[in-house]
């Protein structure tokens, strides 16, 4: 009967299943790095420990200027569980609207083109690339947390003055403030 590679126990055919000619648990099917559950379509096994595709790439796809490493250079993760560390001054959204604002629109500061035009880079907003969020339209780029840069979707957007944040980033600034906020057990005497 074979062992399954995490834990080391026997593995029964009912509970099975199999990457890289070992044998594992469904409950042992799982990333080594990040613990998310896998299935055939998302694993990548590394002699007998599994991976999602994201951390296999981090861990050990190709390093350097230059190599993205599909979807995960996508991602605001960079590499801090491995030893990376950051450059801040990149994270802000002002910067990355500075950046995007330059790079597609001679970086003048000031509205380009036809109409409608985002509210962070002042750029020209087409349809293929249009993301509605605070009674405004947004490049996909640009529609960001105005605070973390965390990328936005309908789920996590707060907005506040025609700026755009994430729900924890919107919390934190403009939340209630003070002692036993968020709390339910408050005592009256």
């Amino acid at each position: 009967m074979p062992k399954c590679p995490k834990c080391e126990k026997s593995v029964y055919t009912a509970e099975e299943l199999k990457a890289n000619n070992y044998s594992y648990h469904k409950g042992c099917f799982r990333c080594w790095m990040c613990n998310t559950g896998l299935d055939s379509n998302n694993v990548n096994p590394h002699n007998e420990e599994l991976y999602c595709k994201k951390c296999h790439g981090r861990k050990f796809g190709i390093k350097g200027y230059g190599f993205g490493q599909g979807a995960g250079s996508l991602g605001m993760d960079e590499g801090e569980r491995q030893g990376n560390v950051g450059d801040p001054s990149l994270r802000s959204a002002p910067a990355m609207a500075d950046a995007y604002n330059s790079a597609n629109f001679g970086g003048t500061g000031e509205k380009t083109g036809p109409g409608p035009w985002c509210p962070r880079c002042l750029g020209t907003v087409y349809p293929a690339e249009e993301k509605k969020g605070a009674s405004a339209s947004w490049h996909n780029k640009c529609f960001t947390c105005g605070f973390c840069n965390k990328r936005l979707d309908s789920t996590t957007l707060c907005d506040k003055d025609g700026e755009i944040f994430c729900k924890a980033c919107h919390g934190r600034k403009f939340g209630p403030k003070g002692y036993a906020q968020g709390s339910s057990s408050l005592k009256t005497y």
